[in-house]
């Protein structure tokens, strides 16, 4: 499978900013990581990141366009929040999206505990550091084994 891994805003600090948060592993350190799980079992990782809302919905288009790929894990970062054109953007493409916090935002701030993205993607992973992301594409790879591109609100 080919899966698409989208970061968003302020994720190109990862491994600098708030270590205790985010741990200290770059961002580049983890799709290293992402890169090389996915070779073990036999998939393809591509991976984007943009500090840009605009750019973040232009690449999910682009994936829906030319098909790019199987599966998306994204995390918006902050845009998670209150990003209704990212929330639109994702309703928009046929591709499961499973979106991604490393860390436990039920257990952070008020205004991080809620997504406006959860409710249009297939899957919500948090709290596992790095290793969500790595769940996400187990997740997404079950759902294809189960019979792939299922409503996002099944």
């Amino acid at each position: 499978m080919k899966f698409l891994i989208i970061n968003g805003v302020n994720l190109n600090l990862t491994g600098l900013r708030e270590p205790g948060v985010y741990g200290t592993r770059t961002l580049s350190e983890i799709g290293e990581e992402i890169a090389e799980r996915c070779r073990e079992w036999g998939d393809e990782a591509t991976f984007f990141q943009s500090n840009s809302e605009g750019e973040l919905c232009s690449r999910l288009h682009r994936a829906f366009l030319e098909r790019e790929c199987d599966g998306i894990v994204l995390n918006a970062g902050a845009y998670s929040h209150y990003s209704y054109a990212l929330r639109d953007a994702i309703a928009s493409v046929d591709i499961p999206v499973v979106e991604v916090h490393m860390s436990n935002i039920a257990a952070r701030e008020d205004f991080r505990r809620r997504s406006v993205l959860s409710e249009v993607c297939r899957g919500v992973v948090f709290g596992f550091g790095a290793a969500g992301y790595l769940a996400a594409i187990a997740g997404l790879k079950e759902l294809a084994r189960e019979g792939g591109r299922e409503d996002k609100k099944a």
